[in-house]
């Protein structure tokens, strides 16, 4: 999978250095991934969950983050539209609009 943008993660783990490593596992995975459906993405990611409109929720580090993505499967695009704690993400009233 090709992911845009690597620049998210980084911004990120430069306020909280504390997710770096999970991040980076979370990068390094998707990207060797060539997913197809939704299930390809559950095999990788057992906790991911659909969230609506081509948007997908992983759980980071034990589930103290979130990172919403859109995928596109086609093209085989990952678009990262938000990484936060989990609190920040239960606060988001429709993610499908991320």
């Amino acid at each position: 999978m090709r992911i845009i943008t690597y620049k998210a993660i980084k911004q990120y783990i430069e306020l909280h250095s504390d997710v770096q490593m999970a991040l980076d596992e979370w990068y390094i995975k998707t990207e060797q991934s060539n997913w197809n459906c939704f299930a390809d993405v559950k095999q990788t990611f057992n906790s991911a969950d659909s969230i609506g409109k081509k948007r997908y929720v992983f759980n980071i580090k034990g589930n103290s983050y979130r990172l919403i993505a859109l995928i596109l499967f086609v093209p085989q695009i990952v678009y990262i539209r938000f990484i936060g704690t989990h609190s920040e993400y239960d606060k988001i009233k429709d993610c499908s609009k991320i």
